[in-house]
């Protein structure tokens, strides 16, 4: 954030892409409105959260119209909603608007929406594929300091132990789907003898 009033500060871009004014104001209030960050055009961007400065900075890239975004750890310092905010307007920007997104982050809660995903450790490609792909790859992920999704964390302990578990699933609904038909085989089993 450069300016002191958001809407001067999604305006940054495109002045310095030397815009014309009348295209710069539709681009300022078309962004800003599609972050939702319209109200506070008038604000300083130091009185807003931290979701809501996230918006006011993607709001000012997208302003720009650019091809292609990337984002380094743009989650990590916000709470659970804000968090959830700017993984909303991520996919929104990639899936309904086109845009190309590089998502860096740690948190594999993340990824799941992903189309590709790629782990890299000490500047090295270790796995690349689906997130269902590679996350299947749940002790390479643990030995390059990566958790996979929770549920799918499960069903590879429960795996481990013994049961007949795959463990490529990424929802909490497919991991508890998988569990309970497990559940439901077993009690099908043992009520027939």
């Amino acid at each position: 954030l450069v300016a002191t009033v958001v809407e001067e500060d999604v305006a940054f871009g495109p002045e310095n892409l030397g815009n014309p004014p009348a295209e710069i104001r539709q681009r300022v209030n078309e962004a800003m409105a599609l972050l939702g960050v319209s109200e506070f055009a008038r604000h300083a961007p130091t009185r807003l959260s931290g979701g809501q400065k996230q918006r006011v900075a993607i709001a000012g890239l997208l302003a720009m119209r650019p091809k292609c975004m990337i984002f380094d750890e743009a989650t990590s310092m916000l709470d659970p909603l804000g968090r959830e905010e700017v993984m909303k307007i991520i996919l929104k920007l990639n899936k309904e608007m086109g845009i190309t997104v590089l998502h860096i982050t740690h948190n594999m809660e993340e990824v799941v929406a992903a189309d590709r995903v790629v782990v890299m450790d000490n500047g090295k490609f270790i796995l690349d594929g689906s997130p269902k792909e590679v996350f299947s790859h749940v002790e390479t992920m643990h030995r390059v300091g990566l958790n996979v999704p929770e549920g799918t964390e499960l069903l590879y302990e429960l795996s481990k132990s013994g049961a007949p578990l795959q463990y490529d699933l990424l929802s909490e609904e497919e991991c508890a789907n998988a569990i309970l038909e497990l559940y439901q085989k077993r009690a099908q089993k043992s009520g027939a003898h």
